[in-house]
């Protein structure tokens, strides 16, 4: 269920029959609405406003004229403008394989977008005999109107190999560098073995220019095929990819049972996984520590219980005092949102919120602001919610 600046008895009460909620016609045609404000939590520094919800988000980005894109799994791009509240989506975007983990992911502007209006998005595709892959594409994005945008000239730049069974663990973040070098979070597909297997690039985080192809300097290039797009090897499911101020780029994964991790991601360092890792197999089996592998590179931080973490900023604003340089992490299981504290190479868990519901995304507004996307499940209502200073 779509909904959109639901009134304030309606948001109180989202699950009771009878609450009518607005089509996309009508939030399209509706004047500005303020967002609604929800209670601060005990202690929090921060107060919520919410700007209501979407079908399955899983990411979003900032336009440079305030407005947001928001993707949702189902293959729904939409287009708001949280100052007016109307909504439209963007045509143009490729057939996505929605189901499990799999759909449309996320989406993320070139450096250059102001000039070249390129815009990456990452989504599951499928392929032959029932099997699928993660794919990231790009094309120009034309946003004339105030709530509807084109995507046009799509190109797919980076897939999946090989495609597998099944529909988990995609990964598929995408960050760029300082430079405009392409990053791309793949994850192992939950067949564990690929992510130490260097004829597939599952389990990897992936270096490339912004068209694709492959730079020259990375450290497995002169192995050829997908090998030469590897940065680091041994992953499991990174769901976030952030750089800090010093260009350093950090990713946070989720482990099997126990032992999700953030990770320095660095040139050519194997994880480990699934030889390694702070937690254990589904079914009981254990997986050594990474304490007994001292060759595989261990993780900043590790989470026993989980956090299961899904969305990631280093915060570069200034709206909240004292929080430059730290990292923001959504926690899906753990209904929160994790602040991080980093020193350098080091890194710890500073402060973490209940924030009542499932978070997928995490994102910086213009402002300074941090905005935040709710799951669609289990109680989580895929509501849009802006966090500002609690004494603002």
């Amino acid at each position: 269920m779509k909904r959109w600046l639901l009134s304030a008895a309606c948001a109180a009460a989202l699950t009771v029959s009878g609450c009518n909620t607005p089509s996309d016609a009508q939030r399209t045609a509706a004047g500005p609405s303020a967002p609604q404000a929800s209670a601060d939590g005990a202690g929090r520094p921060f107060s919520v406003q919410e700007f209501g919800g979407f079908s399955e988000p899983w990411a979003m980005t900032f336009l440079p004229d305030g407005r947001l894109l928001v993707s949702e799994k189902p293959g729904t791009l939409r287009v708001v403008d949280p100052s007016s509240g109307r909504m439209g989506s963007v045509s143009g975007l490729p057939a996505v394989d929605h189901g499990g983990q799999g759909g449309l992911g996320d989406v993320v502007l070139h450096p250059g977008f102001a000039s070249n209006r390129l815009l990456y998005i990452s989504y599951a595709e499928a392929g032959e005999n029932d099997t699928r892959g993660a794919a990231v594409a790009r094309g120009r994005l034309d946003c004339a109107q105030p709530d509807a945008c084109t995507l046009s000239g799509l190109e797919v730049v980076w897939r999946q190999v090989p495609k597998v069974g099944g529909r988990g663990h995609y990964g598929h973040r995408i960050a760029f560098d300082a430079d405009g070098k392409l990053w791309i979070s793949s994850g192992e597909r939950q067949k564990f073995d690929p992510a130490q297997d260097m004829s597939a690039n599952l389990g990897k985080i992936v270096r490339l220019n912004d068209d694709g192809s492959v730079p020259s300097d990375n450290p497995f290039a002169d192995q050829g095929g997908v090998a030469a797009q590897v940065w680091s090897l041994g992953h499991r499911n990174p769901l976030g990819l952030a750089f800090d101020a010093q260009g350093r780029l950090w990713n946070h994964e989720m482990g099997p049972k126990g032992g999700d991790e953030l990770n320095l991601v660095e040139r050519g360092a194997n994880y480990g996984y699934p030889i390694v890792s702070n937690g254990d197999h589904y079914d009981g089996r254990t997986i050594p520590d990474h304490d007994t592998r001292p060759e595989f590179r261990a993780p900043a931080i590790t989470w026993n219980p989980v956090i299961s973490p899904a969305g990631f900023i280093i915060y570069s604003g200034t709206l909240f005092d004292g929080w430059r340089g730290d990292g923001f992490i959504g926690g899906l299981s753990s209904k929160s949102l994790v602040r991080i504290e980093f020193d350098g190479k080091q890194a710890r868990e500073a402060e973490r919120w209940d924030m009542g519901a499932r978070i997928r995304e995490v994102e910086q507004g213009p402002d300074g602001a941090i905005w935040l996307l709710e799951d669609e499940r289990d109680g989580s209502q895929g509501r849009l919610l802006k966090l500002v200073p609690a004494n603002g």
